[in-house]
């Protein structure tokens, strides 16, 4: 047990790793929560620095969602959940930037590739649409939407668990974003989940 306690700690500390943030320090000298909507994410790291520094943090952040679920993969599928969880908990939620972060959807497309390649399919796809027909906010809520649905259809429980761990967070942080909720607090929040701005403020 105390294994699984040590790899799950440490799945939240990979998450938090923010290479968003340092590739932006390191290709544009750009401080990600001081810029545009304060997001240490992938699109804000092309915004600031193009495609290159972009594609390095995006391989990075998901292969943080690989490497926390390997420990228990074989072994403990309830366990290598949480882990996929906590990484993209640490990615939303850094200790190392003071509880910034991005929103979770490259450590969870890392999660799923080792535990359930479906569930990537479900969230590249969603990402490939919503940038097609540029609503990317739009896009991922409907990925993320889907993912728990696909999961249970194809694991039962441990698809059910997984998706659940990965999407609340995920749900949580756009709800939440970086700053409180304009009023109407309820309807601002609900916005936010489905399109991840706030009115008028989007495409």
């Amino acid at each position: 047990m105390l294994r699984v306690v040590l790899v799950l700690v440490g799945a939240y500390l990979l998450g938090a790793l923010p290479f968003s943030q340092i590739v932006a320090r390191l290709a544009a000298r750009v401080d990600l929560r001081r810029t545009g909507t304060g997001t240490v994410s992938g699109t804000a790291v092309f915004e600031v620095a193009g495609f290159v520094p972009v594609a390095i943090a995006g391989v990075l952040d998901i292969l943080k969602g690989v490497v926390a679920v390997l420990p228990m993969a074989g072994s403990r599928p309830w366990a290598a959940a949480l882990a996929g969880g906590l990484a993209v908990v640490g990615h939303n939620w850094s200790v190392f930037l003071k509880g910034a972060g991005g929103r979770g959807i490259a450590p969870a497309l890392g999660a799923t590739v080792v535990l359930a390649p479906e569930g990537t399919l479900v969230l590249a796809f969603g990402l490939a649409l919503g940038r097609l027909a540029r609503r990317t906010g739009l896009g991922s809520f409907l990925a993320q939407a889907l993912l728990t649905p696909v999961l249970v259809v194809v694991d039962g429980a441990h698809g059910a668990l997984l998706g659940s761990v990965l999407v609340a967070p995920m749900w949580l942080k756009r709800m939440m974003g970086n700053r409180p909720p304009p009023p109407p607090k309820a309807a601002a929040a609900l916005h936010r989940l489905v399109f991840d701005h706030d009115r008028g403020s989007g495409p």
